[in-house]
């Protein structure tokens, strides 16, 4: 890890990576998304903060579910809500 990780992704110890590459709450109602981050309790993927419906931030503030990784291609991120902390992987 590199940049200034927080404990929620130190204890990160496997990357979860996305099944399929779409927002998940997106396709349920029809939206589009820009970016898709995938969440690293869990593993559903969802849509970035860049995106009209913003469903990663809100799944980590609804569930708790701190880190977030880049589900997009070629990008090796994570990323912690909370601690607005950032790490490559």
């Amino acid at each position: 890890m590199t940049e200034a990780a927080c404990a929620h992704i130190v204890a990160i110890d496997k990357v979860l990576k996305p099944k399929k590459r779409e927002c998940e709450a997106c396709v349920k109602m029809g939206a589009r998304w820009v970016h898709l981050r995938t969440c690293q309790k869990c593993g559903v993927t969802l849509c970035c903060d860049s995106s009209p419906n913003r469903h990663a931030s809100k799944h980590a503030h609804d569930s708790g579910h701190p880190v977030v990784a880049s589900a997009e291609p070629g990008e090796q991120w994570l990323y912690c809500f909370p601690d607005d902390a950032f790490a490559e992987y």
